[in-house]
């Protein structure tokens, strides 16, 4: 689908993800047994790295506060690699959970990059509530 969206189209950039800094992203150091997103009140979910394990506690490092945290077990949820980074269909992904695409809109949204799987399905639903001679006042530039 992606190959149906010409480069030349003025919504472009809001729609596709720059290779290079995609690239950039896909490339960094990952150990996926020891990063995972644990809850945080502030941002929702935060990257940490596992440091130690003690029954169902597990003592983590706070990867953007070097901040180092006790968490259950069960508050930990599995992070994607790399290659997952800004990925246009999250249903491709390793580990579909809350805080893998909270992380995946979040910095989509950031890159100026909608997200397009989501976008489709909510134009389409309200076309469907739109009476049909009004529909030509919505534009058809951003779905495929």
């Amino acid at each position: 689908m992606a190959s149906q969206i010409d480069p030349k189209d003025p919504d472009y950039p809001y729609l596709m993800v720059d290779r290079k800094k995609l690239l950039a992203q896909q490339t960094k150091e990952f150990d996926g047994k020891k990063m995972c997103w644990i809850p945080d009140d502030k941002e929702g979910f935060v990257k940490a790295e596992i440091q130690s394990t003690k029954g169902d506690d597990i003592t983590v490092k706070c990867i953007d506060s070097n901040q180092d945290r006790t968490v259950k077990k069960d508050d930990l949820q599995q992070m994607n690699p790399p290659k997952y980074e800004m990925i246009e269909d999250m249903a491709n992904m390793t580990f579909l959970n809350e805080a893998s695409v909270l992380h995946n809109l979040r910095a989509r949204y950031s890159n100026s990059l909608i997200y397009r799987q989501i976008f489709k399905l909510t134009y389409l639903r309200s076309q469907a509530a739109v009476p049909q001679n009004r529909r030509d006042k919505y534009s058809n530039s951003l779905v495929y």
